[in-house]
Parts: structure tokens; sequence; C-alpha cells
């Protein structure tokens, strides 16, 4: 099948305009982190609630002239903030456009080499981002604000402009038709739940190593203050990273039985310990254990945590070393 140039370039002319809009967005994520307020616990919760308290008790009083107050200015680093939340949309549809016209023009899933892949699994990454950004949102969390939960965008966007840019420059591959050896419905199965799982435990990672950061804070508050005292509380953080990672675990198993299936299919075996598979199955183990110790009294907590931070590194190294300096059966980098 011939490749759809003009859908090409309209693709590579989305995706680099994704990576400008990402990286505005994670600067204002950024901005809205370092100008806003330390996480003060139950007793900016407990002000909070005073308020709500005062405000359906009495009504505002109108001033000289007969006129209800202004509504007061919101703070810089919510407006900051809002703006990176909407910078953020707009990326991920620009985002997801340049994977749309990648797949049209080859006529294929837009997931067949290294420059795809990683492309889909940052845009995994930032909608997992959305759906937790949201759902915070909308319900009333008495550890943590909307605000501080927002502020951690930067710290997210940090990982995917970088992966971003090593899979626009380094692991670019121009469009076009899948290796004989892909050509399969499986690409479609087994491919995009190991996407989905990467970007879902990719934001588990992150969260994780700012529960270690934010936990250092709180044991020692004279440690790491400007960055500890604005992350939202540990209770916050270990939840939003074990939700993550309990939601998609599934999928990352159903992605490896997925890829055994395949296997079986293309070289007559189910497993045959190729560099890919072991490295898929030792984070595969990994997560199992966090997941373990997580729920287990004795060693859940920052010991816990390491064990995601664990797994995301194993994680990128399964993504970058292997498949691209050990050869092996898995070995599509289209490089």
């Amino acid at each position: 099948m011939t490749v759809n140039t003009t859908l090409a370039n309209f693709s590579d002319m989305a995706y680099a305009t994704s990576v400008v809009i990402y990286i505005a967005a994670m600067l204002l994520y950024f901005g809205e982190f370092a100008f806003g307020r330390a996480a003060s616990g139950t007793a900016e919760r407990e002000a909070e609630l005073v308020g709500a308290g005062a405000s359906k008790s009495a009504e505002p009083a109108p001033n000289a002239v007969g006129h209800l107050p202004k509504t007061p200015k919101r703070p810089l680093s919510e407006r900051l903030g809002g703006m990176a939340v909407a910078l953020t949309v707009l990326g991920a549809l620009v985002h997801a456009s340049s994977l749309v016209f990648r797949g049209v023009a080859t006529g294929r899933a837009p997931w067949g080499n290294m420059y795809e892949f990683g492309s889909a699994i940052t845009l995994a990454a930032v909608i997992a981002w959305l759906i937790v950004l949201f759902r915070q949102t909308r319900a009333t969390r008495r550890d943590s604000s909307p605000a501080q939960l927002r502020a951690l965008g930067g710290f997210l966007f940090l990982p995917v402009v970088v992966l971003l840019f090593l899979s626009g420059t380094l692991l670019y591959a121009k469009a076009a038709p899948l290796q004989p050896a892909l050509q399969s419905y499986w690409i479609v199965i087994h491919v995009s739940a190991a996407i989905i799982s990467t970007g879902a435990l990719l934001f588990a990672g992150v969260a994780s190593l700012l529960y270690v950061i934010r936990c250092r804070y709180e044991n020692n508050p004279l440690n790491m203050t400007k960055v500890g005292s604005r992350l939202p509380t540990s209770q916050a953080l270990d939840r939003m990273a074990y939700r993550a990672t309990v939601i998609i675990f599934p999928v990352w198993t159903f992605a490896i039985v997925a890829g055994a299936i395949w296997a079986e299919a293309a070289w007559g075996r189910f497993w045959g310990w190729d560099p890919k598979e072991t490295c898929s199955f030792v984070a595969w183990v990994v997560y199992a254990a966090y997941l373990h110790a997580r729920a287990t009294a004795g060693f859940r907590g920052v010991r816990a945590a390491w064990l995601n931070v664990l797994g995301l590194a194993v994680m990128i190294f399964n993504l970058f070393f292997i498949n691209i300096v050990i050869a092996g059966l898995h070995s599509y980098a289209g490089l």
C-alpha cells in the first residue's frame, strides 16, 4: 500500500505543534506550582469549611451605593493553572490528530515503530492525567485542594516532553507500511493494551516519586521545603499512585498474555525468554510486588512507593534499551 505523503506531513506538523503546546502547558503548571500556596493540612480545610458555613448563613452586604461588592480576582496561580489545563486539552487533541493522520496515511495502526509507539504512550499518559484531574476537581477532598493536584501537571509533563522530543528526533521514522512480521490484527490488541498501560503507569510512577518527596518534607519540614510544602499531602499522592496502578495492572497483564498468544501464532511458541518478553515479565513482577506491599501493613508507605518507581524504571529500560540496544525478536524500532 502506498503512503499518503500529504497526510504524513500533516501528522508530523501536528506532532511538532503538540510538543510546543505541551511545553507551554508544562511551564504554566510549574508557574502555578511556584506561585501557589503551600499545603497546610487540615487547617486549610477547616478554614474552607468555616468560610463555607459563613457564606451560607449570611448574604454579602451591599455597599454605600447599593451595589454588591465585586468578586475578588482569582490568584495568579489559579489563572496559570486554568490556562495550563486548557492548553493540555488542546495539546491532547492536536497530539491525537497526529496519530490519526499517521494511521490514515499508512492504512494501519499508528504504532508500528518506536517513534509512533512513543507518541502513543505519551498521549495515553496525558489522557490519564486529564481523567485524574477532572475526577479530583469534581470530588471534594479532605487532604488536598484541586489547585495543588493541578500543579502536579508540570512534573508529569517533564518526562512526557522529554519522551516526545526523543521520539521525534532520535527515534523518528518516516511513514511506511508495517514490516511483514507485524502485519497481524494482534498489533491492535496487544500493542494498544501495552500503550494504555505504559502511559498510565508513567503517571503512577511520577505520583509515587512525588509521594516520596512529600514524605521527606512531612518527616522533616526543613528538608526540601519549597518543593515538598507545595505538594498535595502524602495520602493524596499515595492514593493516586495506587489507584492508577491497581486499575491498569490487569491491562498490563492482558498485554503480556496477548503478546504470548501472538508469539505462538507468529513463532510457534508462547514464551521464549526473548529480552523484551523477559523485561516485560520483570516489570509485571515489580508491579505485583508493589500492589502486594501497598496492601501489607508493615511494608506500605515509602518502601512500597519505591517499588512503583522501580517498576517505572524497568518500563523505561524496556522501552529504550531493550528495543534499541539489544537485538531480539522484538527489534522493530524502525531505526
